[in-house]
């Protein structure tokens, strides 16, 4: 026995009909969906009037928006990078750090200051 049996064919048929109708039913017409209108809350108003093109809010959002990008990728990180690579690569002693102060001796002078170091009291007690 080979195929299907005419019982079995026509419950084919009438499957293959019905989900052929059923997806034709999911598709909706230009009218719908019918909903009632909603008066938009005042949030909504508001970005609604906000969001519109060419207004003044949304040019100059736009104009801080590209000008903060601008500066914060053209300007601000490349300096950050060169002020490290400068700080930490090429200068000899960096900025704030001294690897050796100089030994002060008594009678020298405070290069910073310019004041003269006093001798040592004299003691004749141990310490």
């Amino acid at each position: 026995m080979t195929g299907y049996t005419v019982d079995e064919k026509l419950r084919q048929e009438q499957l293959t009909k019905l989900r052929r109708q059923w997806l034709k039913d999911q598709e909706l017409s230009p009218r719908e969906p019918v909903l009632p209108q909603k008066a938009p809350g005042p949030v909504a108003k508001f970005w609604a009037s906000f969001l519109e093109p060419k207004s003044l809010w949304r040019l100059y959002t736009y104009k801080a928006y590209t000008g903060g990008v601008f500066a914060v990728t053209r300007l601000l990180i490349p300096a950050w990078i060169v002020h490290y690579y400068v700080k930490y690569h090429i200068d000899k002693r960096p900025f704030g750090i001294v690897e050796l102060k100089p030994r002060l001796f008594p009678g020298d002078t405070v290069l910073e200051t310019g004041e003269v170091v006093p001798d040592l009291p004299e003691s004749h007690g141990h310490h």
